[in-house]
């Protein structure tokens, strides 16, 4: 075993997974570095787009681009005032009419990590086809990817590149999903978070370091759990579902992970649990909120063994208890959509731990291609108007 700039331990089954977890938190200022400089042209597409009472955004990816999306939309929507909907490009591309069924002013924001899955571009031309009006914000991690080269030229597109390290050469999208998901924050919340990618960077840190002395996700994977439960309420939700993706994805399946929020959890999906169970529970900074996040740890405490069930609060302490709760340092002020980034970090150390227990290449998962990093066999089928 050697050690990665991150000090996470790994082999070379997990080089570029290691790598790609562990320069999260210098990407994130790039990332804030890299809206900054394009504040001036974003500003000029996007300012004349919010300022119309009419509009849609819709927020769209698939896989793990599409949790983007869902950890975003409820802030996106508080923010702008506007209609805003998370819609996955695979329901798109599949029912565009149903997706895009009101013939209103749409901003379409595209997440795609290489921009050369099927649906990626798919998605955008049958939007143009289905819509009178359609505006293309796309971020993507790959200048050369189709569907940045697409748009890169289109009067009503605008591209916006992640740092070129962001597009992920692991399996699982990693660090890809956490820059898009912050650059779109910054671009279109503006001034309504300046500041928070350097703590958020921060505190990503502090969990790396921690982690590379196995007292969190370590511990927990030494648990040999059969099942893993993540739970969270608004944007927490959206995590909850990508943290339930990275465990499925880096152990090929052989551990089942659920996604649920924490009150829809109890209303049939807390069948799963047994006693080989455990649960991560992301606590909300909103102080309404976490009280039904704070009620659902207890009573998981409650039904699973101790040391089971873990809280992943930015106010440690502040009645998850101070036992199995895992910190977000330093952001007990920040809205939950801005949590969402380092406390994935969290899922995605738990991912390649569970991987590695398993003796499996984090890296390729799965090494006879049936699941493949970019998505294979996709037939794209004509819409007739």
């Amino acid at each position: 075993m050697s050690t990665s700039p991150g000090t996470l331990p790994f082999d070379d089954s997990a080089v570029h997974t290691v790598r790609e977890i562990a320069q999260q938190p210098v990407l994130w200022r790039e990332v804030d570095r890299i809206v900054t400089a394009s504040r001036e042209s974003l500003d000029a597409f996007l300012g004349p787009l919010v300022a119309r009472r009419d509009l849609r955004v819709v927020l769209t990816g698939a896989g793990t681009s599409a949790f983007a999306g869902q950890v975003l939309q409820p802030a996106l929507a508080r923010r702008l005032g506007r209609r805003v909907d998370a819609v996955p490009t695979t329901d798109l591309v599949a029912d565009p009419r149903g997706c895009l069924a009101e013939d209103l002013p749409t901003l379409l924001v595209s997440f795609a990590r290489s921009g050369d899955s099927p649906e990626s571009v798919a998605a955008t031309a049958l939007a143009d086809q289905v819509l009178t009006e359609v505006h293309h914000l796309v971020i993507t991690c790959n200048e050369q990817g189709r569907l940045a080269r697409e748009h890169a030229e289109r009067p009503e597109s605008h591209v916006l590149l992640m740092p070129p390290a962001s597009n992920d050469r692991g399996f699982a999208m990693t660090s890809s999903f956490t820059c898009m998901t912050l650059a779109a924050l910054l671009a279109l919340g503006k001034d309504a978070y300046d500041g928070v990618a350097e703590r958020l960077a921060r505190a990503a840190e502090s969990i790396i370091e921690g982690a590379a002395a196995d007292r969190t996700a370590g511990a927990l994977v030494d648990r040999a759990p059969e099942r893993i439960v993540f739970l969270g309420s608004g944007p927490l939700k959206g995590l909850a579902e990508e943290s339930a993706l990275k465990v499925l994805e880096l152990t090929g399946g052989t551990l089942m992970a659920v996604a649920e929020s924490s009150l829809g959890f109890r209303h049939g999906p807390k069948a799963v649990l047994n006693e080989r169970s455990v649960a991560v529970v992301y606590v909300s900074n909103d102080p309404y909120t976490r009280q039904y996040d704070h009620d659902i740890v207890t009573e998981l405490r409650g039904n699973l063994p101790a040391g089971s069930v873990v809280a992943v609060d930015a106010q440690t302490g502040a009645g998850t208890g101070a036992a199995d709760a895992w910190p977000l340092p330093g952001l007990d002020d920040v809205e939950d959509v801005a949590l969402a980034l380092p406390a994935v970090v969290y899922a995605q150390l738990i991912a390649l731990r569970a991987s590695q227990a398993r003796g499996l290449r984090p890296d390729n998962p799965f090494p006879s291609g049936e699941v493949n990093r970019v998505v294979q066999g996709v037939i794209l089928h004509s819409l007739n108007n």
